[in-house]
């Protein structure tokens, strides 16, 4: 991917044509050159005839290599405080007193006098985009309104996030990560990708019709679906409803026309996405230029229809007949099941999606995850923007487990819904919520309480099995443990039960659960009325290692036999 060649940067290029701009020395970063490289995969292998009504394109970026990074950390020698032990707010608010150095401002300068719509600072570093350690989600993305009237302001809230962006590399998160990972934090190096947001503005909400998330191995397969037919998570608004583990409409893209897996109408409901994400375009009296969300918004999905921006995504649940009506035009409860996309084929979505992971796969010789959004585009089209792919890790071992284990005495837990393939043989520490005193109310404390308890582990060098309620990884607390990935990253197995008031399928389309699969780190989720079971009893019998309010350690003598098949989701934990 490294010998792609493009622009170095030119201000008469930001209006024209060219749409992959670079600054400055150095590497682009695992980010970027996966854009760069799938930019000449979109150009010479999509036949762009057969979707006349999507414009297909990856939005305009700019990409400020390592090299500008290196050129800032040393003008401001920030490289002390970086590598210490200070607090992210302490790092974040020292790098927002640095200045960029005077050349790159200059460049930025004639950039941003040019562009008004909303931008996206992500980072693009080293290490983002390698396969068994892909850094996904780690490092910090900020986005902007960018609609200040003065081009200085514009200015200073761009450099502003590039410095966020920068800062994130030495944040606590990325810390824990590259101690996971075994990788010395002074060798990780940062470039940052300026990229137009896709999108429209409503009122003082400016963001995409839907964001996706495409998948071409499926690790949850249900009904008849296979996993190398893949999955789509689909949302409205901007993606970080995806990539946070919020609620989000999946579906098979070999199979879009198939009934979800709900029991339901109102399991459908309460299983389908009512709030969205996007950018306030409103400018606030007290900025903080250290805070990662800033100018974003949550809204419930009825503001998006009085927005206009619910057709070709919402259908509506009629009382009177109990079922699904496609469209907005009936009254009744909307739900986002993407039925005029998928139901009747609308602008041939769904076999653009299946042309991408198929060439994708491809190219990089290996599942793939993509990241895209969708927009109106003028003459009744849709923009369809690529913003990111990642490889995925798909193990082959052959793994036998029989109905015996599953039901036997000796399984401490049994699922037939598990993440991952593999056996292992290594561990004897096992951390699990104590169900007496679990409510959804104390998630956010429960996820604190395992980032200490994570932490310790770690510097120790013990592996062991987490086991909680709910959706892990959830930004929304009242649907699981919303714990980020440095909070429990020494795991190496997983478990979740769903509760009768806690019943929430899993989501695929997060870097969270890209870590999980990177990692090899086996994912069990036990439903609490099916086939499957913890042994909670002998659990507790356990030896006691640390006790919390909501949290137990413990230990045992021999280590635990933990089977994973890949092939029929089926995994048994044994003593």
């Amino acid at each position: 991917m490294s010998n792609n060649t493009f622009n170095k940067f030119d201000s008469t290029l930001v209006e024209s044509s060219e749409d992959f701009i670079v600054i400055g020395e150095g590497s682009m970063g695992g980010k970027a050159e996966g854009l760069a490289f799938y930019k000449n995969i979109i150009d010479k292998q999509i036949d762009k005839t057969k979707y006349p009504e999507i414009d297909i394109s990856i939005p305009k970026l700019i990409v400020l290599k390592t090299g500008v990074f290196e050129k800032f950390m040393e003008l401001n020698k920030l490289y002390l405080l970086a590598n210490s032990d200070e607090s992210d707010e302490k790092i974040a608010a020292e790098f927002q007193k640095a200045a960029l150095p005077e050349d790159i401002l200059d460049k930025l300068k004639d950039h941003i006098v040019k562009m008004h719509t909303p931008l996206a600072i992500r980072s693009s570093s080293m290490r983002e985009g390698a396969k068994f350690a892909p850094f996904a989600g780690v490092y910090a993305t900020k986005m902007i309104p960018n609609n200040q009237n003065s081009a200085e302001d514009r200015l200073n809230s761009l450099t502003s996030a590039i410095k966020f962006v920068y800062a994130s590399t030495f944040f606590k998160a990325a810390k824990d990560y590259l101690t996971v990972t075994k990788s010395p934090t002074e060798h990780e190096k940062m470039a940052v990708i300026i990229q137009e947001v896709m999108g429209s503005k409503y009122q003082n909400r400016f963001y995409p019709k839907f964001s996706g998330v495409a998948r071409s191995y499926n690790y949850y397969p249900v009904n008849e679906t296979k996993p190398e037919e893949g999955v789509v998570n689909l949302a409205l608004g901007l993606g970080k409803q995806i990539v946070d583990g919020g609620l989000t409409w999946v579906y098979s893209p070999t199979r879009p026309k198939a009934a979800p897996p709900f029991s339901n109408n109102d399991d459908l409901r309460d299983n389908t996405q009512r709030k969205f994400w996007s950018i306030g375009m409103e400018h606030k009296n007290s900025n903080n230029p250290t805070d990662e969300d800033e100018h974003l918004i949550e809204s419930e999905i009825d503001i998006a229809e009085t927005d206009g921006s619910l057709e070709l995504i919402a259908s509506t649940y009629s009382n009177e007949s109990n079922r699904l009506v496609l469209g907005i035009n009936a009254e009744g409860p909307r739900v986002l099941n993407f039925g005029m996309l998928l139901q009747f084929s609308e602008f041939n979505f769904n076999n653009l999606i299946l042309d991408l992971l198929k060439v994708s796969e491809q190219a990089f010789e290996s599942p793939v995850e993509i990241e895209f959004a969708v927009t109106p585009a003028e003459d009744k089209k849709i923009e369809f923007g690529f913003l990111q792919v990642h490889p995925m890790v798909v193990t082959s071992e052959e793994v036998s487990i029989n109905e015996d284990e599953l039901t036997s005495d000796s399984a401490i837990v049994s699922s037939n819904k598990v993440l991952g393939n593999g056996t292992r043989n290594d561990i004897y520490d096992i951390v699990f919520l104590k169900p007496e005193n679990f409510h959804k109310a104390y998630t956010r404390r429960i996820a604190l309480e395992l980032e200490g308890l994570n932490h310790r582990l770690i510097l120790d060098e013990i592996p062991y099995v987490l086991i909680g309620f709910g959706r892990w990884g959830s930004s929304d607390p009242w649907l699981g443990i919303p714990a980020k990935w440095n909070q429990i990253s020494g795991a190496r197995v997983i478990v979740e039960s769903t509760l009768p008031d806690m019943n929430v399928e899993l989501s695929q389309g997060s870097h969270f659960f890209h870590n999980l699969t990177s990692f090899n780190v086996s994912y069990f989720s036990v439903h609490h009325q099916l086939n499957s079971k913890i042994n909670w009893e002998w659990l507790n019998d356990q030896k006691l290692i640390k006790e919390t309010n909501f949290i137990k350690h413990v230990r045992i003598d021999k280590p635990l036999n933990i089977k994973v098949d890949g092939k029929t989701s089926q995994g048994v934990i044994l003593k």
